[in-house]
């Protein structure tokens, strides 16, 4: 319809195999799948069903096979290492179940890395954020000393930090304890929506994800 807003991402007919001894194997079979801005989706599956993968190829850290997967408007397999670089710097929040935070920088440092990449470093907003997730008492400590639901709320600091239009994360609560899971997952739905940004969330938990405004499920590398 005329006037709408084009989808942030857009996954079409999209194929990833790997190699194996056996031969390639097909892990996503045809994927499509389009996010809205200010739209939250849970994409949930057993193990192996390619859940991972998919949140890669979207971020542009791996190549399809066949398709293709547009971001804003820009199709990731026409920008080359450097362009898809420079997008995930602009436009794209990364969240890690395993944190992926830099070890030689304190949480001042780690909170604000992706933001002055973006060059869109904004000091009151960096303090928002850590008001927000509870760290401002806790900017001069490095990651090694700090718990794991901590390093997580840095983690998702630093994906918001430079206000992306996309939030891609997998299994973001995944080594925490269904309490402080739950307390991050309110957390990062409410910065989500504040921003007007989209979050992608790989999820094995059916309650978190219903908590999502759509569930997709991954099922033999098609969409269920």
């Amino acid at each position: 319809m005329p006037g709408m807003a084009e989808p942030i991402l857009r996954v079409v007919d999209v194929a990833k195999s790997y190699p194996t001894a056996q031969g390639p194997l097909p892990v996503l079979r045809g994927v499509s799948l389009a996010l809205d801005v200010g739209q939250s989706t849970a994409l949930v599956g057993e193990s192996g069903s390619g859940k991972s993968t998919l949140l890669h190829l979207a971020a542009g850290l791996d190549a399809v096979d066949g398709g293709a997967v547009f971001v804003g408007p820009a199709r990731l397999s026409a920008l080359g290492d450097a362009g898809r670089a420079a997008l995930r710097r602009e436009a794209i929040g990364l969240v890690f179940q395993q944190f992926n935070l830099i070890p030689s920088l304190d949480v001042r440092g780690n909170l604000d890395f992706q933001a002055r990449l973006a060059a869109r470093h904004d000091a009151s907003r960096s303090g928002m954020l850590a008001a927000r997730l509870g760290l401002d008492g806790l900017l001069d400590r490095y990651p090694e000393q700090l718990s794991g639901g901590q390093q997580q709320r840095v983690a998702i600091g630093r994906a918001l930090a430079a206000g992306p239009r996309l939030i891609l994360a997998d299994e973001p609560t995944g080594n925490l304890d269904e309490a402080t899971g739950d307390a991050v997952l309110d957390l990062m739905l409410a910065l989500v929506r504040e921003a007007g940004a989209a979050l992608l969330l790989v999820t094995h938990s059916p309650r978190l994800a219903a908590r999502l405004d759509r569930v997709v499920r991954l099922h033999d590398g098609r969409l269920a």
